[in-house]
């Protein structure tokens, strides 16, 4: 908070604060509603303005009218200032998010993305330690948290391949896991196979846990940088048409995706899926209760002319377990191509969560509109912000 010319602000708390006279270091606290109900208009100290001096009882109405300025800086004090403890304690589902708290999270993403280009050898995490604890094969979102975690000077602790490669192939359970890794570490990202898992870690662990995806339940920090790249690619978050394609009910990006544009004003959703993959009624019961209109249509040239994002994904195979056939008839119903481009808006984007078989076609990428590998290193900077966040505050 900027200073007076009359004192210097000494200590901030809840409910009110204390300046201090700048020549004579005396202290006066004051209510945040009622800054002025200690204000002492008789006592004999001395102020300084500028070059001349004063006394309080000789300009009593400069000394209000600096004052009065004061209490609105306090008034208007943003939510989240430098040094504050990040509110929550661990990132496992979209639902956690408000809009004020997305709009905060995305200026500290602006503010990693310039150390990132513009600071090597930050240190603002420096002697933490991260561990991440991956049952799911993954790329992008693993290394993406190693090297958010070390681009600010921290380390890395790593299990790729953890239900294979770690005790739980011993039959160690999810929470003696969590409880033994936490002795090693000051935060644990964490993907697992099951939907669920990661409330289960959160619930064991006395140390923050990222939800890196579980299974077909959520994947939050996939559903930020992808708010946050289409905030970066069309300018708005309001009043955006969002077509959601592909694999709808087993892809975990799509469903956070759809918890975080229901924070936002007249929004509308369509779900463009095999009748095998359709969105499930928890998530248009949960977008209807929030205002957000919403649409079936199995017409994807139809809703690509009218969307501001194509949000393509692919079918899971691992999702369908034996019924191969059932993978075979989702698959290739609805491919992003050049076809598809053509009717698209100017400004709109394609974007997709990678990885990619052939849902988006290859020719699409020399395309400006395609999003998805800005989207990939969007990525990087929000995971860069929630680490920050989690271990030191705003």
């Amino acid at each position: 908070m900027a200073s007076s010319p009359l004192f210097s602000m000494s200590t901030m708390k809840r409910d009110s604060f204390v300046m201090k006279t700048i020549t004579s270091n005396k202290e006066f606290k004051f209510n945040v509603s009622n800054p002025f109900d200690k204000l002492p208009v008789t006592s004999p100290t001395l102020l300084l303005t500028g070059e001349n001096s004063l006394k309080w009882g000789q300009n009593e109405s400069l000394l209000r009218n600096q004052m009065q300025c004061c209490a609105v800086e306090v008034k208007n004090m943003p939510r989240y200032t430098m040094g504050k403890k990040f509110e929550l304690d661990d990132v496992i589902e979209a639902q956690q998010f408000d809009r004020e708290t997305l709009n905060a999270i995305f200026e500290v993403a602006k503010e990693m993305e310039n150390i990132e280009k513009n600071s090597p050898g930050s240190q603002i995490l420096k002697g933490y330690l991260m561990a991440t604890l991956f049952y799911e094969p993954s790329t992008r979102t693993r290394l993406s948290f190693e090297s958010a975690m070390k681009r600010l000077g921290g380390e890395v602790l790593t299990t790729e391949n953890a239900q294979e490669f770690s005790s739980a192939a011993k039959g160690e359970t999810l929470e003696d896991t969590i409880r033994t890794v936490e002795g090693y570490s000051d935060i644990i990202v964490m993907r697992h196979f099951e939907s669920g898992a990661a409330k289960r870690a959160a619930a064991t662990a006395g140390i923050p846990i990222i939800n890196a995806g579980d299974g077909p339940g959520q994947h939050p920090t996939q559903a930020l940088l992808d708010v946050y790249t289409i905030e970066r690619e069309i300018r708005k978050l309001d009043g955006i048409r969002v077509g959601l394609v592909g694999d709808l009910a087993n892809g975990r990006t799509v469903r956070s995706l759809a918890y975080l544009l229901a924070k936002y004003q007249d929004v509308k959703i369509y779900f463009v899926s095999p009748d095998i993959v359709k969105m499930k009624d928890d998530i248009k019961d949960y977008i209807t209760s929030r205002g957000v209109e919403w649409e079936e249509s199995g017409d994807l040239m139809e809703v690509a002319s009218k969307c501001d994002v194509v949000y393509q994904t692919r079918i899971q195979r691992e999702r369908f377990g034996e019924r191969i056939d059932l993978y075979e008839e989702a698959r290739g119903k609805y491919i992003v191509d050049e076809n598809v481009l053509k009717v698209m808006q100017k400004h709109a984007v394609v974007m997709h969560p990678l990885p990619r078989l052939d849902e988006v076609t290859v020719n699409v990428d020399a395309d400006p509109r395609a999003a998805y590998f800005r989207q990939a290193k969007n990525g990087l900077y929000i995971r860069m912000a929630l680490l920050k966040l989690l271990l030191v505050g705003w």
